[in-house]
């Protein structure tokens, strides 16, 4: 993940949720959680992405983030695939006011 986004403007890397959390501006795109990918990809593709294979709700607490997903290994196992979620997240950082 950080090979993927690390050359973009505004990277930063920061502990959150008992993983790692990429941030691109100050918002969180996408991390790692035990071998899942979180992906934030926003309110409006949230609902399609969760049909996607792998994939999940965001609920660590109790209560789902809408916008938030994790992703197992199933649905990131190639390298494509893997680039494709990463890039969603990064999409939607990206289109949030800078922090």
């Amino acid at each position: 993940l950080r090979a993927l986004l690390e050359k973009r403007s505004g990277f930063a890397e920061k502990k959150m949720f008992g993983g790692v959390c990429f941030l691109l501006r100050g918002n969180m795109a996408c991390g790692v959680l035990n071998d899942e990918l979180i992906v934030r990809a926003g309110p409006d593709a949230y609902a399609s992405l969760l049909e996607e294979p792998g994939v999940r709700q965001f609920d660590i607490t109790g209560k789902p983030m809408r916008g938030w997903l994790m992703v197992s290994a199933r649905g990131y196992g190639a390298d494509e695939d893997l680039a494709a979620w990463v890039e969603r997240g990064a999409a939607f950082a990206l289109s949030l006011p800078a922090k």
